[in-house]
């Protein structure tokens, strides 16, 4: 009788994953995306494209750049953080155990399942090191026995690591390879029920603050505002004392933060709401504002209301910022990370932004790199495909970039979580005159 349950949820999908309507047009880009009509429907529109080995094939990037992978056989890489001698530290696991509520959330739970990796998760940290600078690195473990670590940040010589549950802290000496013992406490972190359980990490230019980016414990408050204490928001954590405070609200699942340099602005990726429509909520990037509030649960993009929220808060709706800038409904965007000169001219300046991929629309978009231009200190231009191929012509997806960061050496970092890769792009001298297109 076990086995039925996957094929029963998987025939219902069939049935009523058209409920979602059809899928437009996807380019919903930049500060004023064209926003539809809600669809609301029995359930949303499902699909995951089934998965694919690599084989003899590599992702795809721009003409005059190279992709190499430098290290496989990972257990569920996520975040990266390149440390100041050239080693990448890379943090495994898999989190997570929110209850289904209703029988659709045990239907999209198998349609997504369908598009992850069967590998069990890490639960730690992964040294990358390149000892002779030929392009070909070295695994070891720097640190196991943790909770699903995601972020990653160094700050004078202390590893900050956000686990799933709780703020960590190593002592870090340049060129280490092994964590010196366990880590030390720095605070906790909602882990109760755990629905969006990635906790994003980054620090302020000085290194007094810790920002920590938590998740929203459901699409739109179905398990009640009270297990949604202290979630959707990102936190600011005195990176001495533990002590916090919540420095933004109203985002849903802030997957990926990072520092502009120069300004010292924060800028994250946020996860929108799902199940009103292929093409609604957009994912986006944004700068965020201390004291700032994004919407979420009553409103999106700003003031369009939800109205499965119960009760509404007009005054809260109205004080909603607006995003900066659509990623598109869906993408499912979880790596963020500013460029630098050595990227080259054509990707000198603006962000890297990985994107996991849809699970909830019948035509999937995601599963790559993008690149979104910045002009003045803002995003200017649609987003450039930078690394592409995870979904394949034949429908197949053999990867899902998560993480990116930038070497400032010259090389973007990417972290896919489906082949259990993490991917080094770099570009070749002649790349350093291009403009972009």
């Amino acid at each position: 009788m076990k086995r039925s349950v996957p094929f029963a949820a998987a025939g219902l999908a069939l049935l009523l994953g058209g409920c979602g309507g059809s899928d437009p047009d996807p380019a919903q880009y930049g500060s004023d995306p064209a926003l539809p009509d809600q669809q609301r429907g029995l359930l949303p529109a499902m699909n995951v494209a089934d998965p694919a080995q690599w084989g003899e094939r590599l992702p795809t990037v721009p003409e005059g750049y190279t992709i190499t992978a430098i290290a496989t056989g990972l257990r569920i890489p996520r975040q990266t953080l390149v440390l100041p001698n050239g080693d990448i530290l890379v943090a495994e696991g898999r989190g997570g155990h929110a209850p289904s509520l209703k029988p659709k959330d045990v239907i999209a739970g198998y349609i997504k399942s369908k598009g992850t990796t069967q590998v069990p998760g890490g639960d730690r940290l992964t040294l990358l090191r390149d000892p002779d600078g030929d392009g070909r690195y070295q695994q070891s473990v720097f640190a196991e026995d943790l909770d699903a670590p995601y972020g990653l940040a160094l700050v004078d010589g202390d590893l900050y690591v956000a686990n799933q549950d709780a703020l960590v802290r190593f002592d870090y000496r340049d060129g280490q390879t092994r964590a010196s013992g366990p880590p030390e406490k720095v605070t906790n972190l909602p882990s109760e029920i755990n629905h969006h359980w990635t906790k994003a990490l980054t620090a302020s230019p000085d290194g007094r603050f810790l920002y920590v980016g938590i998740g929203s414990n459901s699409n739109i408050t179905e398990r009640g505002m009270t297990a949604e204490a202290d979630r959707a928001m990102v936190w600011q954590v005195d990176a001495r004392t533990g002590a916090h405070r919540p420095y933004a609200t109203g985002l849903r699942n802030p997957t990926a933060l990072a520092i502009q340099p120069g300004s010292g602005t924060l800028w994250a990726v946020v996860n929108e709401r799902d199940e009103l429509g292929p093409n609604l909520v957009p994912d986006y990037l944004t700068s965020v504002r201390e004291g700032g509030f994004y919407g979420w649960p009553y409103s999106y993009w700003g003031q369009h209301v939800d109205p499965r929220v119960r009760p509404q808060d007009p005054e809260k709706v109205a004080s909603a910022i607006v995003p900066d800038y659509s990623l598109g409904s869906h993408v499912a965007a979880l790596g963020l990370d500013f460029s630098v000169p050595a990227m080259g001219a054509r990707f000198a300046d603006g962000v890297f932004v990985g994107e996991h991929g849809s699970w909830n629309r019948s035509e999937p978009v995601g599963y790559k790199v993008v690149f979104v231009p910045f002009r003045g200190g803002r995003p200017a231009g649609d987003p450039v495909d930078f690394v592409t191929g995870f979904l394949g012509e034949d429908g197949k997806t053999r990867g899902r970039p998560v993480g990116v960061t930038v070497d400032p050496r010259g090389a973007l970092i990417v972290a896919d979580d489906l082949s259990n890769t993490v991917w080094r792009v770099t570009p070749a001298q002649s790349a350093a005159g291009d403009r972009l297109p």
